[in-house]
């Protein structure tokens, strides 16, 4: 099997081409813009928070497959989340792909996060699969914009 056909696994490809919550939430009450001026990736993040709990998530993106299939698999990971919690999972996420030896376990994580963690392998792709969660904090931090790359 090549580095690419690992990469794009078959969680992945699902994730590419059925992206989940790919779509202005009109009911978000955060939101950001995220951007990776390196390879052009550009992301809007949406967010409907009640009483510190994510009701909804989504995102609308101009961006290479790793980029959505990570938007994706966030937004069915955070919703019905605290933002505590779902701030948690990014920082979880993040230490994934950087330091994998210091990573332990994270409740609840549905083995989803696990898959795009081979995304490690390909150190050129990691800020692809950060983006929607950067941007994502972005939303929850009350921030409009972020940059990365």
């Amino acid at each position: 099997m090549s580095n690419f056909s690992s990469l794009y696994n078959d969680v992945i490809m699902d994730h590419i081409r059925n992206a989940r919550n790919f779509c202005v939430l009109a009911t978000a009450n955060r939101k950001a813009h995220g951007v990776n001026p390196l390879c052009g990736d550009n992301f809007n993040v949406y967010v409907q928070v009640e009483d510190e709990r994510i009701v909804e998530a989504s995102f609308q993106c101009e961006c290479c497959g790793i980029s959505m299939a990570s938007a994706s698999v966030m937004t069915e990971a955070i919703t019905g989340r605290t933002v505590s919690e779902a701030r948690s999972l990014y920082r979880h996420f993040e230490r994934l792909l950087k330091d994998p030896a210091g990573t332990p376990d994270q409740p609840g994580d549905h083995g989803q996060l696990a898959v795009l963690a081979l995304i490690r392998e390909f150190p050129s792709r990691v800020n692809c699969a950060l983006l929607g969660w950067q941007t994502l904090d972005a939303a929850l931090d009350g921030r409009s914009e972020v940059t990365i790359g």
